[in-house]
């Protein structure tokens, strides 16, 4: 087995661990895969996830398994990325990485203070309403296939043991 393949199946493991954990933290609403693991690419550089959040959300809870996550795939000097949308379909920001949220200058987001655990660094990245509206795989509350995913994908994100509907072919 190739280096490559191994920081995959590392990489969608220790996303289908988060997706696990997330989706009973308060707020959450759906929870999505975005970006390299839906696709073939053998060796992607971090995992991506989509989480749609109602207002009131629990995110610092949210925000502590994304940093997990990211300690996690830094284990193998890979990343991760936790998104946030709000119901609107309105991308947000990020979850923040710090483990306390309070004003710094190492804070990227914009209003670093004023929304805890976001970070809002728009000229970095800001995903558009259409990923939004339709990421390649909803994991939850309902599984979605609007790509053609790859066997490890399907066995590992849609397999995870949670019995959701799957809707699409792909």
């Amino acid at each position: 087995m190739s280096t490559e393949v191994t920081k995959r199946r590392f990489l969608l493991e220790a996303l289908a661990q988060f997706i696990s954990a997330a989706r009973s933290v308060r707020g959450v609403v759906r929870i999505a895969v975005v970006g390299s693991l839906t696709t073939e690419k053998s060796s992607p550089k971090d995992a991506d996830v989509l989480v749609t959040v109602q207002d009131g959300a629990d995110l610092g809870s949210l925000a502590k398994l994304g940093r997990k996550l990211k300690g996690t795939a830094q284990t193998r000097n890979l990343g991760a990325d936790i998104f946030l949308a709000d119901q609107a379909g309105h991308y947000v920001g990020r979850t923040c990485s710090f483990k306390e949220c309070h004003p710094r200058s190492a804070c990227a987001g914009k209003s670093c203070g004023a929304y805890n655990w976001v970070c809002d660094d728009f000229e970095a990245v800001r995903l558009s309403d259409e990923l939004i509206a339709e990421p390649p795989l909803e994991v939850w509350p309902t599984v979605v296939v609007r790509a053609t995913l790859p066997t490890d994908a399907r066995e590992i994100l849609i397999g995870m043991g949670h019995h959701a509907p799957v809707q699409g072919a792909a």
